[in-house]
């Protein structure tokens, strides 16, 4: 949903900017290409597949987050069912390789899903490696949903995509974007990110994801420069996993353990929002791109799991 006008193209290894016609948003995978498949970011594995190595750092960030949501939420999260075919998969020609992972929200609980994803891709000039998690609550709050996703097209460059993303029209309800957004002071990890001399503004083409950000969403591209992957990570595990656990901290401690007094109405218009977006974005991403990388019968039950768990119907 990040951008509806990407196409898979390889960037080239040392051109930040090519990258940016490759990306994704909500439900988007890790693209990079292994001889071997990637595990889950739950770090949860069957005996005949290892993770590759050396492990990417925005891998390990986001593995630990999920970690730690996994230990707040506790039973709130059911155990995940999904299909071994769809938790690890990968292409016949084995260029491509992905993995989900979904955990619905139990009964009684503020908790929508939670889903990992991750899709590694080679392209002839390299590969591209898309790192997502993504936590969405139900109806029975109006909280933001918490939304991180790291796209990397070489060792020294990423884009961070990392926000709660409103349930709102924010100017419409200034007392949701005081409570969410004000007192919370996003902002502040926000400008720390921006303040790196690495960091240039990432500005999505389409208009629609731009109105789907909060204002005070992370959207950056990093660029360490020729040379500058060890500085690339020390960025992400420092300075990104920092901001990235503040974020997420924030939202497990104002948005998922609190519901919201709605009137019907209200709550109807949410669930409508929310399901435009869902649409979207699997709209724009899984099915104009996923079955260009994976067999059709990989591609669809990939999309089919995504689906139930965004709660989206097939058109």
């Amino acid at each position: 949903m990040l951008r509806p006008e990407h196409h898979l193209r390889s960037p080239p290894a040392t051109t930040p900017a090519s990258l940016r016609s490759s990306i994704s948003f909500l439900g988007s995978r890790r693209l990079f290409c292994l001889p071997r498949a990637a595990p889950p970011l739950r770090g949860k594995m069957s005996s005949a597949v290892r993770a590759p190595e050396p492990e990417l750092a925005h891998r390990e960030v986001a593995r630990k987050l999920a970690y730690h949501a996994e230990a707040r939420l506790g039973a709130r999260l059911l155990p995940s069912a999904v299909p071994a075919e769809v938790a690890e998969f990968r292409n016949g020609a084995g260029n491509a390789v992905g993995s989900l992972d979904v955990r619905r929200g139990s009964p009684g609980s503020t908790i929508d899903f939670m889903l990992q994803s991750s899709l590694h891709c080679k392209v002839p000039n390299g590969a591209i490696d898309i790192t997502s998690l993504l936590l969405f609550l139900n109806a029975s709050t109006d909280a933001p949903h918490f939304l991180m996703e790291l796209i990397q097209g070489n060792p020294t460059s990423i884009v961070v995509i990392l926000d709660l993303l409103p349930r709102k029209d924010l100017a419409l309800h200034p007392e949701y974007l005081e409570k969410y957004y004000e007192n919370t002071q996003l902002d502040k990890q926000r400008e720390k990110i921006e303040e790196l001399p690495q960091a240039r503004p990432y500005r999505s083409q389409s208009l629609f994801v731009r109105s789907a950000c909060s204002p005070t969403a992370i959207l950056v591209s990093i660029d360490c420069g020729q040379g500058g992957g060890s500085i690339m990570d020390e960025v992400v595990r420092g300075q990104l996993a920092t901001a990235a656990k503040e974020l997420l901290q924030i939202w497990l401690d104002t948005c998922a353990d609190h519901t919201s007094k709605m009137e019907e109405g209200e709550r109807e218009y949410m669930i409508k929002r929310d399901q435009i977006v869902r649409s979207k974005s699997i709209e724009v991403d899984l099915t104009s791109n996923l079955p260009r990388m994976f067999d059709p019968d990989v591609s669809s039950r990939v999309i089919a799991e995504i689906r139930k768990a965004f709660g989206v119907q097939e058109v």
